[in-house]
């Protein structure tokens, strides 16, 4: 199984005969929006391809990717978008399959079960070939500690936790998880992150939402170290990651 890191939090799972495109909003090509991982590899690839968007933000949803089932019309494409993509009309009924909070959608090769954000839309709970794995779509601990005053902070905190509970009642434990660190938010920045690696068992953290700040993302290593996770290193767009070698190397 490998790992494709295309962009900010887009990402694409590779597995046998399955490939999981989540979140894409541009390829990870900076010369050309129709050159990189997505359109060079993951595209020309056979098997069936599952399309997963969170939520309506332009970040996180590119109606481009409507597109490929006509440009790739062998191609068996399967859209799973979150529910207000539809109400904010950035796609219609007949798109795709369309999956809120506490929804599961499953089929002969994958099972995804919908859980909350603490923005819009959804996260994404994925169990593909023996592996679970968690995109956290905006799930977060969104608050500007300079900017925010002590009861928003209170209630981001507990809006977010509220949201983890959920998860590890089903989810105890992942194999990889999919996290906001954005440094945008200010000094506690890696905050929600630290709080889910606490509560989800986490084997492999992955940092996303960090846009092109690399070391920004990348600083939360130590942190996750520290609780025994093994930390992915994001150095570029198109980064791909073998998910069985770094399993079989994490020690027991």
């Amino acid at each position: 199984m490998t790992l494709d890191y295309i962009y900010h939090s887009g990402f694409a799972v590779e597995a046998e005969d399955v490939t999981v495109i989540i979140d894409y909003y541009k390829d990870s090509s900076e010369e050309s929006p129709d050159k990189g991982v997505v359109h060079d590899i993951l595209l020309q690839k056979t098997g069936i391809l599952y399309v997963l968007c969170s939520h309506f933000h332009p970040d996180h949803f590119n109606s481009e990717v409507l597109a490929w089932k006509t440009q790739h019309p062998d191609r068996d494409i399967r859209y799973l978008f979150s529910k207000d993509i539809l109400k904010h009309c950035r796609a219609s009924a007949t798109d795709a399959t369309y999956i809120g909070k506490g929804d599961v959608y499953e089929d002969e090769h994958i099972r995804i079960k919908a859980f909350g954000s603490t923005d819009v839309g959804i996260s994404f709970l994925i169990d593909l070939q023996g592996k679970r794995l968690f995109h956290a779509g905006d799930l977060n601990n969104w608050h500007w500690s300079e900017e925010s005053t002590p009861q928003e902070i209170r209630k981001a905190e507990g809006d977010f936790l509220a949201e983890v509970r959920d998860l590890q009642r089903e989810a105890p434990s992942v194999e990889v998880a999919m996290f906001p660190v954005d440094s945008r938010i200010g000094k506690d920045y890696m905050r929600g992150a630290e709080q889910f690696v606490e509560r989800i068992k986490t084997t492999i953290f992955v940092p996303m939402h960090f846009g092109d700040d690399y070391q920004g993302g990348n600083a939360f290593r130590q942190f996750a170290e520290e609780k025994e996770c093994h930390f992915l290193t994001i150095a570029h767009r198109g980064e791909r990651f073998n998910i069985d070698k770094s399993l079989k190397n994490i020690p027991l």
